[in-house]
């Protein structure tokens, strides 16, 4: 047991020693590793001593030289702001002397004017004086005073100024109105060769033909029956004289006249006259015109380009086919218009379309004119109202015959086109009688002045030649003269286009040589 002790308290001794030596061991190695560490450290920090003293004297050397750097700049700045000082004393100087000397300049011309300035007022005194004198003398001699003088030169002038600027105003007035009237003659002619119609007169009666003459019995039928039921039907008269194989349809009417016309030559073509078939063939008619009517409007809208217009008005244009004016047809006159007065506003600038519609609705009055009570310019306005027309467009079919004073161009352009279309020569006729009293009371008017010794009308009362008495009337009175019978004409005759009033004087000296 006890060596086992013993063995174990060798163990423990030997452990306890040898832990004893390592321990001794292990210090001595960190003793030694410490002391290298130390001396690692000692010799970085005095590297480290040197090297921050190296960079200290690096960095004192280059704050030295940017010190000098900038010293020598701010030197060498002071030195061109001292230069430029220097300078721009220099230019003051000058220019003090300068301002010194011109100073001295204005200061002797001040006193050389003021001399003169005593010198001229004792001068104007002079003259006063001398004024005052001649005035005294002039008004002496003259027998005026002063003011009185001054009166009659200024009434003068006033009458000179005032005769040279009538003479100017008359002289420019003719000018221009030369110059419009040539501008107006090139538009006008300019629209009329662009605008060329056929005309043909048209009369208030119609004449159908007949088979032969035992028609005529046909259609007056057993006591009448027969005409009297086409003439109740239609309205018209039926004229059965002795003009062979012909029967005259009257009425003033034109549509009435058409649907009685058509009518009859249904009758005579079918054969078959008696009162229930002439009520069908009546019917028939009326059917035929009223198609024709609407093709007729439809066609014055396509012509004239004229778009947006209201069925019925297109229905009322198309009534115009069978309407005549003067024997001229009124919906070939309404087209006429049209393109006239669109042509008029091109050549001025106006509104085309505008005058283009107003044209050719300007008559629209005459379509129903023998149906409702008033003239054709109240029942146009009030058609034209009624289908919504524009105010510019019922204001031009209202002053077409100036109802009203015309305020728009396109009512005077309306105004010219309908004159220029209505004057043409062969585009309405008048009867016989009305030709005659017109042309008669032309040369009446013409006569009815002292002086004139015979008138003639000629070229169907578009031109009068007046021959005036040589003795009685001199060259300068007939101008007077012509514009004087001129005037009269305007006031007291009615007549298509205008007239031209040409006076003649002719002095004849005789003498025979024996």
């Amino acid at each position: 047991m006890l060596p086992y002790i013993i063995g174990a308290v060798v163990a423990v001794l030997a452990f306890f020693l040898g832990g004893l030596w390592g321990y001794n061991r292990r210090k001595q190695t960190a003793e030694q590793q410490i002391g290298s560490a130390e001396e690692e450290a000692t010799r970085i920090v005095n590297e480290a001593y040197k090297n921050a003293g190296n960079a200290k004297r690096e960095a004192l050397v280059e704050a030295k030289e940017e010190i000098l750097k900038a010293k020598n700049e701010h030197e060498r700045e002071v030195k061109e702001r001292r230069a430029d000082l220097q300078r721009q004393e220099h230019r003051l100087q000058q220019k003090e002397e300068t301002l010194e000397r011109k100073n001295d300049n204005v200061e002797k011309k001040e006193e050389q004017l003021a001399a003169k300035l005593n010198k001229l007022e004792a001068t104007q005194a002079d003259v006063e004086k001398l004024k005052e004198a001649q005035m005294e003398a002039l008004e002496r001699i003259s027998g005026y005073t002063a003011e009185e003088a001054k009166n009659f030169l200024l009434k003068q002038l006033e009458e000179d100024v005032t005769h040279e600027s009538a003479m100017k105003i008359k002289e420019i007035e003719a000018r221009f109105k030369d110059e419009a009237d040539t501008k107006a003659r090139e538009i006008l002619s300019l629209a009329i060769q662009r605008c060329a119609a056929d005309h043909v007169s048209e009369a208030t009666v119609s004449v159908v033909p007949l088979p032969n003459d035992e028609m005529k019995g046909r259609i007056i039928g057993r006591e009448g029956r027969n005409i009297r039921t086409l003439e109740t039907l239609t309205g018209v008269d039926l004229i059965i004289d002795d003009t062979p194989e012909a029967i005259t349809v009257s009425c003033f009417d034109p549509v009435r006249r058409e649907i009685a016309r058509l009518a009859l030559e249904k009758l005579i073509l079918d054969g078959r006259i008696h009162p229930a078939r002439i009520e069908e063939m009546v019917e028939k008619a009326k059917r035929e015109v009223d198609a024709v009517i609407k093709a007729e409007g439809e066609r014055a809208i396509f012509e004239t380009n004229v778009h947006g217009l209201h069925p019925e008005l297109v229905k009322l244009l198309g009534r115009m086919r069978y309407r005549t004016s003067y024997g001229q047809n009124v919906l070939n006159h309404s087209i006429e218009v049209s393109h006239l007065a669109g042509l008029l506003a091109a050549e001025i600038g106006a509104n085309v379309a505008e005058a283009k519609r107003a044209g050719l609705l300007h008559d629209l009055g005459k379509s129903i004119d023998h149906e409702v009570e008033g003239s054709h310019v109240t029942i146009g306005v009030e058609l034209a109202r009624k289908y919504h027309e524009s105010e510019n467009v019922i204001h031009a079919i209202h002053a077409h015959h100036n109802d009203v004073e015309p305020h728009t161009v396109v009512a005077c352009l309306v105004q010219a086109a309908d004159a220029i279309s209505a004057a043409r020569p062969g585009a309405r006729r008048e009867n016989l009688e009305n030709y005659i009293k017109r042309l008669e009371r032309l040369e009446e008017i013409c006569s009815s002045f002292p002086g004139v010794e015979k008138s003639y009308a000629i070229q169907a009362g578009r031109e009068v030649r007046i021959m005036v008495k040589p003795e009685l009337i001199s060259e300068d009175q007939m101008v007077l003269l012509a514009r004087d019978i001129a005037k009269k004409i305007e006031d007291e005759l009615e007549y298509p286009g205008q007239i031209k009033v040409n006076l003649l004087r002719e002095t004849k000296a005789i003498e025979y040589a024996k």
